[in-house]
């Protein structure tokens, strides 16, 4: 057994509906402006786009309905509601048709973003990691195993905060579904199991506050429960 020079990070994890065991995460992968309402609100024309990526470190996932602490650097936190794909297989160069074969699991997840950085950093031409890949952006709840849900190619995705509804479409309004998704993916890098994929919001971003309760729901699968504080 290795020794290390100091004590190696816990691996992040979430939880499992129905088992007492966790699902390790490897990487976070994210699919930026995949339904076209949302390409539209942010400026771009969706259908000359192919889908890219951007990621987030493994241990910036929020787990479970766990409270985010408001970060720092940012007067403009974003919301953004997205279905959560976790790998139980890899590989790379993977055919759409292969790709749901792939999936392990599904999940309600929210990729906060500290929009204020981004928009200067894309002024800029500079990256915009530190907009997305802060300190617990990557919120992801109770992870259901793809037995139990079967393919989720369509059903209803919202939002609330407060109870108000910020963000309503369906997994169907994918430019780009999940299937194709995981193929373009494997094109770049080789996917590896316990990897997750956020899979794009829908139109109707925004900002919240200190003391606000952000929900996400995604037909058949558990409700994600996010308190900024």
């Amino acid at each position: 057994m290795s020794d290390f020079v100091i004590p190696p990070a816990a691996i992040p994890s979430l939880p499992v509906a129905g088992d007492s065991r966790r699902f390790p995460v490897r990487r976070i992968y994210c699919v930026g402006r995949n339904y076209a309402d949302h390409a539209r609100e942010m400026g771009h024309d969706p259908d000359r786009e192919p889908p890219f990526f951007f990621s987030k470190p493994a241990d910036t996932l929020l787990a479970g309905d766990a409270d985010l602490p408001y970060p720092p650097q940012t007067g403009d936190l974003h919301f953004e509601a997205e279905l959560v794909v976790a790998l139980g297989a890899g590989g790379t160069d993977i055919a759409p048709t292969d790709a749901q074969g792939l999936i392990w699991g599904y999940a309600t997840g929210n990729d906060f973003t500290r929009r204020d950085l981004q928009a200067a950093a894309k002024k800029a031409g500079r990256p915009w990691d530190l907009a997305k890949g802060f300190d617990l952006s990557a919120a992801c709840g109770l992870l259901h195993p793809v037995g139990q849900t079967g393919a989720l190619n369509d059903g209803r995705i919202a939002l609330s905060v407060d109870g108000a509804l910020r963000q309503e479409s369906d997994l169907s309004q994918m430019i780009w579904p999940v299937a194709d998704v995981i193929a373009h993916l494997s094109q770049s890098v080789r996917l590896e199991p316990g990897d997750l994929i956020f899979t794009g919001t829908p139109a109707g971003v925004g900002a919240v506050t200190r003391g606000q309760v952000v929900t996400v729901e995604i037909e058949g699968l558990t409700p994600l429960v996010t308190r900024i504080v």
